[in-house]
């Protein structure tokens, strides 16, 4: 797993970089802490794996992008 770093609201993935800013960072810092992670990152981390694993279950390993979309958008993440 790739580390993270996180300092004043920025998160980073191996070479990407997230920003988190304002009332979703406090959010996402509550969530954190009430379910006992030890660090926000292995949260985000977590939460990253869990709904991409939605997306593309680990046993896929050749999805098409259309699948990709098909699925995005039967999550609501899409229209």
């Amino acid at each position: 797993m790739p580390a993270l770093q996180l300092t004043t609201g920025e998160i980073m993935f191996g070479s990407h970089k997230v920003k988190i800013e304002g009332e979703l960072l406090e959010k996402v810092k509550q969530c954190s802490d009430a379910a006992g992670y030890e660090s926000l990152d292995e949260f985000v981390i977590h939460m990253l794996e869990k709904e991409t694993n939605k997306i593309i279950p680990p046993d896929e390993s050749n999805t098409s992008k259309e699948d990709i979309q098909k699925r995005l958008r039967g999550l609501g993440y899409i229209e």
